[in-house]
């Protein structure tokens, strides 16, 4: 899919404790919202928990015809034959989940600085993530900021659909894609007002 691969300006990020709502209903509201790709993340779910969710989300999403991305868990992506799976820098490696999930999956994969930029712009990835853009409490021990200034140092040094994230919200978001963003993903910022 690599060289294909388009992103939409905001990319949702599930997030059960921040909306209150169960995966499935943020699926279908994000995709009422016009939402074309969204990621689930739970990090705390045991796995049969988090499996079932999102294959209750993945109903939705087929029924609303978006691609659902699922966060850390090639397993579960690989299981429900999500669209595909975005992972850490500690997660298994795209190499291994491009071999579990084909050449169609979406693979996506968090980068915190430059020189970690560049080595994943090597994977078999469809996008890269740069983040934290500003301080975030979405995550219990975020990396250190990278500012806008760190998010153009990696536009510049990479060829592969870029994702800020971290941080970003209605009154930066415009700030974030000028600097070079292809798209934003959000968490805590689609619930805010």
């Amino acid at each position: 899919m690599r060289g294909t691969f388009r992103l939409p300006p905001v990319y949702p990020i599930t997030d059960t404790q921040i909306s209150g709502l169960s995966h499935a209903e943020q699926i279908a509201l994000f995709a009422e919202r016009g939402a074309t790709l969204v990621q689930l993340r739970d990090k705390r779910a045991p796995t049969l928990k988090f499996y079932e969710e999102s294959a209750a989300a993945l109903a939705i999403a087929a029924e609303r015809r978006v691609r659902l991305i699922i966060n850390d868990r090639v397993d579960i992506a690989l299981a429900l034959g999500a669209a595909g799976v975005h992972l850490g820098q500690d997660d298994l490696p795209p190499q291994i989940a491009r071999r579990l999930l084909g050449n169609e999956a979406i693979i996506g994969y968090s980068t915190h600085s430059v020189a970690q930029a560049l080595e994943a712009a090597k994977l078999p990835i469809d996008y890269l993530a740069i983040g934290p853009i500003f301080t975030t409490r979405t995550k219990e021990n975020p990396d250190p900021v990278v500012g806008v200034d760190g998010l153009r140092a990696v536009k510049a040094a990479i060829n592969l659909p870029l994702v800020a994230i971290g941080g970003i919200t209605a009154e930066n978001i415009n700030e974030v894609l000028e600097s070079g963003a292809d798209s934003v993903a959000m968490i805590s910022g689609l619930w805010q007002g």
